[in-house]
């Protein structure tokens, strides 16, 4: 993360070589931390005083993580190991430090400076949720996202969020149908389109991710969504799945948390209504267009069709009120 590459795909690389309890352990550990981050870097700081390097950092996270949340590994290893980790980097004389704050660390309550700690979100994130769905509601989010996501298969046999597939159902398909699935990557919902029998054209941006799904059979077309779109006919039915923020999947991808910024959301915002405005131009007469993310932000969900013509009728999923991933769908007929 701190390099740039997403955690998942990290530990995709890092890890294929070992078996798959140490892989699971790893990014149990990697993906915690980013859970907790801020937590585990207010107990840091009660114990280190000045800046450390993001080596050293890091080392004490992944004990800290181990000490106070897994109950699989030993104290006594996670301190070892978080040591020995030091020792092999380039700030081989922290490794005293790292041994001194971690013997220090227990599973105690603590009294956390500030609800932004205390959840593990950035403030201005935790204050935005709590003036769009007031403190008790915020609360709940931010606390269902300190908790490893369940697992979920999809009738295609795909692992896939619960909320995730409850967009599909939306578009009322039938077979023979013509389907535009404009933004298809990783192609979870256009294999759930293709079981009803529709006639699918899967879209992406990035030609490396379209070309992830040679099992879907249908055509693939990489295009910018945002630009006028190459097809001469029409569709009966089309999907935006807009390429979005991701806040409703903070469980799964909990570094987006620490990535995103305010302006993100403006850019965003621009990206979804050009897209959906592209795809509502080849939508057929009788056709019916749904927009969905996967983030729980006005700005890409509400803002966005308040943006465009027409009446939307809108759903929409909070995590730790209801079952799965935050999600949001808004469902246009054209008459």
């Amino acid at each position: 993360m701190l390099e740039g590459a997403y955690a998942s795909d990290a530990l995709l690389k890092q890890t294929a070589a070992l078996d798959s309890r140490d892989a699971g352990l790893a990014s149990e550990i990697v993906f915690g931390c980013l859970r907790y981050q801020t937590q585990i870097d207010h107990i840091i700081g009660l114990f280190a005083a000045g800046p450390l390097d993001p080596e050293v950092r890091i080392a004490l996270r992944m004990g800290i993580y181990q000490l106070r949340h897994l109950d699989r590994v030993p104290a006594h290893a996670a301190v070892g190991e978080s040591v020995e980790l030091v020792k092999r980097g380039p700030r081989r004389s922290a490794a005293g430090l790292v041994n001194a704050v971690l013997r220090k660390v227990d599973r105690k309550p603590i009294a956390w400076p500030d609800r932004a700690t205390e959840l593990s979100v950035p403030e201005w994130l935790v204050e935005k949720w709590d003036r769009q769905f007031g403190t008790d509601t915020a609360e709940k989010i931010a606390r269902s996202f300190l908790k490893p996501p369940e697992t979920y298969i999809a009738s295609t046999g795909r692992i896939q969020d619960i909320g995730a597939q409850s967009i599909i159902p939306l578009l009322d398909l039938h077979a023979g149908q013509t389907f535009l699935d404009l933004c298809a990557a990783p192609g979870n919902k256009t294999a759930q389109a293709l079981e009803y029998g529709v006639q699918a054209i899967a879209c992406d941006i990035h030609w490396h991710r379209l070309n992830q799904l040679v099992d879907l059979k249908c055509p693939r077309v990489m295009l910018d969504g945002t630009r006028p779109l190459p097809f001469g006919t029409k569709f009966d039915r089309i999907l935006v799945d807009a390429p979005c923020s991701g806040t409703g999947t903070l469980g799964r991808n909990p570094e987006i948390k620490w990535r995103l910024q305010p302006p993100d959301l403006l850019d965003l915002h621009r990206k979804q209504v050009a897209l959906v405005r592209n795809a509502l131009d080849r939508l057929r007469p009788g056709g019916r267009l749904v927009y969905s993310t996967c983030s729980l932000e006005p700005e890409e969900n509400q803002a966005v069709i308040d943006a465009l013509p027409g009446a939307w009728q809108v759903l929409e999923r909070l995590p730790g009120i209801e079952e799965g991933d935050g999600f949001f769908a808004a469902v246009l007929n054209i008459e």
